[in-house]
């Protein structure tokens, strides 16, 4: 009904240089209710978000929030009239406390006009029981793994007791777990009138907790259908175009030598001495994709951070090839064959101030110099050679790393190593805010990677990935290999029972999914 319409764009155009990320889209958004926005990377979904919670301003067309024509001139103004948003990358400041974090901006004040600190700490911690999560407020948020600092953005988000509450891959980074929590909380917010706009690439997630759902391509709004008609196959026939493709179980499995040796291996935090990689042991062959699946905190970030150098292990040691990694540097590792792919893509893959070339060839640039000057012929070759090959959607390779959208981003991270020439390429959740047509790309590329030889270590969460896209699944449970399996002839719930996991939970009637 339209008197449950809280938000409305209105004929929303966005052109942003040559590129229009928008096209006379008109969307509403109801009172108490989930419409969930899919699309693939570029599609537009982002930028509407952005426009909706105040960041950015539309070119032409306009907003209508309780039924009158309204002006977003910050992100300030929008959660002043009730609009907050959860962000995809994420947006905080690590060098503060949770409690910082989760009020920067709007903190609560005593009557004498200053930061009231108590108050702030007991409606941080109220949060974090809400959402079940062990995280003190006092807690810097540098010292968080990546899904906990997605919980300390969705805390901020609900901190702000907003009407129209956009989330933006808010589970990218969470466990079965946690999303779980999270859902309960959405239908919660639902039933107390607060309107709901989600983003998620996890498409049976998305339909799930969905009321309603709309559909992006090319900038433009193409589809929309109530919860009850919804479907995967047409979500992703209506997305790509096309029926999903991703499953690679079929594939060849000729593995050559011993390409990474991992023996008894044990990594400590820094800061605690708790050890999260216990005394771990793999070996990886040339052509092989091995799978890590597990729970956040399981191990899988600390093992292959040590692996490439950026953490100390404690003991054990790692060979790649004939050669013991022991005392080289992460640049010495690269220049050997072993490339990393972070989680955190903002933070350790990309530099922000540079271009979308510049991002590609940095990890690479000193194979371009001679006599001194670096090849720019040779390096803008290389460039296009990788844009083409991991089909980066840029406008031209100069453009700005931030106009990418995050998928394309991603993509940028994983040509950067590609481009190093790795025999062994680790990579931490790698489709972390990719849609499903950006997976099938990148899994085609690392498995025609693998059949040239190369060996390939990748993080996951999503056991779809680990049964369709991997040779070995090897499940991690606090800091051990726990079980390995054969994707062929195993089943979901046997990989999530091996890692503690429990199916997840229907929202609506606490059924499994």
């Amino acid at each position: 009904m339209t008197s449950d319409v809280v938000l409305r764009a209105v004929g929303v155009t966005k052109v942003y240089g040559v590129t229009q990320a928008l096209r006379g889209v008109d969307f509403e958004v109801r009172r108490g209710k989930v419409t969930v926005l899919f699309g693939e990377n570029g599609a537009g979904k982002s930028t509407l978000m952005k426009i909706l919670s105040g960041v950015e301003q539309p070119t032409s067309g306009q907003l209508v929030l309780d039924g009158e024509p309204v002006v977003l001139a910050s992100t300030d103004d929008a959660v002043k009239r009730g609009i907050a948003i959860i962000h995809q990358e994420l947006n905080l400041c690590p060098n503060l406390s949770v409690r910082d974090n989760v009020f920067i901006g709007r903190e609560l004040r005593t009557r004498f006009g200053l930061v009231d600190y108590a108050a702030q700490k007991r409606v941080t911690q109220a949060l974090m029981d809400r959402l079940e999560e062990p995280i003190t407020p006092g807690t810097l948020v540098q010292d968080l793994r990546v899904g906990q600092q997605q919980i300390v953005e969705i805390a901020r988000a609900l901190a702000a007791d907003a009407r129209v509450l956009i989330m933006d891959e808010p589970t990218s980074a969470l466990s079965a777990g946690e999303i779980e929590v999270l859902f309960k909380v959405i239908r919660e917010l639902c039933a107390q009138g607060v309107a709901i706009v989600y983003i998620s690439h996890h498409l049976e997630e998305a339909i799930e907790i969905a009321d309603h759902a709309v559909v992006f391509r090319d900038g433009s709004l193409v589809a929309k259908k109530d919860a009850e008609d919804l479907d995967l196959a047409w979500v992703v026939r209506t997305m790509v175009g096309r029926d999903a493709d991703y499953d690679f179980s079929d594939e060849p499995r000729e593995h050559g030598d011993v390409a990474l040796k991992i023996e008894n291996l044990t990594v400590a935090e820094p800061a605690t001495g708790r050890v999260v990689v216990d005394d771990l042991s793999l070996d990886m062959r040339a052509g092989e994709i091995v799978c890590l699946y597990g729970l956040m905190g399981a191990g899988r970030t600390e093992l292959l951070e040590a692996v490439a150098g950026r953490t100390p292990v404690s003991s054990g040691r790692t060979v790649l090839g004939q050669t013991d990694l022991a005392g080289r540097s992460i640049a010495d590792r690269i220049a050997l064959g072993l490339g990393l792919v972070p989680e955190d893509r903002q933070r350790d893959g990309l530099v922000q101030m540079l271009g979308v070339g510049a991002n590609l060839s940095l990890a690479s640039l000193l194979t371009t110099v001679r006599r001194g000057f670096i090849g720019r012929g040779r390096e803008r070759e290389d460039i296009d050679r990788q844009i083409a090959d991991v089909r980066v959607k840029t406008a031209h390779p100069q453009a700005p790393i931030t106009s990418l959208s995050g998928g394309n981003q991603q993509k940028v991270v994983i040509g950067k190593m590609l481009m190093t020439g790795p025999s062994v390429l680790l990579l931490d959740e790698p489709t972390r805010g990719i849609d499903v047509g950006a997976k099938g790309e990148i899994f085609a590329l690392l498995y025609r990677k693998a059949r040239e030889g190369m060996a390939v270590l990748y993080a996951t969460s999503e056991v779809g990935e680990a049964l369709t896209a991997s040779h070995r699944v090897v499940v991690m449970s606090r800091g051990r290999i726990v079980r390995e399996f054969d994707p062929r002839t195993c089943t979901r719930d046997e990989v999530m029972a091996a890692s503690g996991e429990q199916a997840p939970v229907n929202a609506r009637n606490g059924g499994e999914l």
